[in-house]
């Protein structure tokens, strides 16, 4: 073992100046990183398998679903708003509001509301009540199968 005296020089020759200024080019790669990794990211969006049309997608149980009087349920990719009432049975809207694109609610009132501005909308037909909504939201097919709802798409 060789020890060293602070008058020998070593290996390792960086000055303060030198550290500083491989932190400060360290710290304006990792902004650049981290501001172009979004864009990036929004520019490429990575890849889905697309829907196959036409299948149907199990939600919700009919028991359920007449409890509740209505829910908003994932269906493969895209929420899907349910509705029940003794008259009309079961109907399923896109729960993506026709406004700004905001996922709506289901209120116990009996209507479908986004809660980004309010908009409101008929449970039975999907036609804007009130709010800003330029157009009701799309009707999705539903399918009852004994105890099962399945929506197409």
């Amino acid at each position: 073992m060789t020890l060293t005296s602070p008058d020998q020089p070593t290996d390792i020759n960086l000055s303060r100046r030198g550290f500083i200024k491989y932190l400060l080019g360290f710290s304006v790669f990792a902004t650049v990183g981290g501001v172009l990794t979004p864009i990036i990211g929004y520019l490429w969006p990575p890849t889905r398998r697309a829907a196959e049309k036409g299948g149907q997608v199990r939600v919700a149980s009919l028991a359920e679903l007449q409890a509740a009087g209505g829910m908003v349920v994932p269906a493969e990719d895209q929420p899907v708003v349910l509705t029940y009432s003794e008259r009309a049975s079961v109907k399923a809207f896109s729960a993506i509001c026709t406004h700004l694109g905001c996922v709506v609610q289901w209120e116990s009132a009996g209507y479908i509301q986004c809660p980004c501005h309010d908009g409101r909308f008929n449970a039975q037909t999907g036609a804007v009540i009130s709010g800003p909504p330029p157009a009701p939201l799309p009707p999705r097919e539903v399918a009852i199968d004994g105890d099962d709802i399945y929506v197409s798409f």
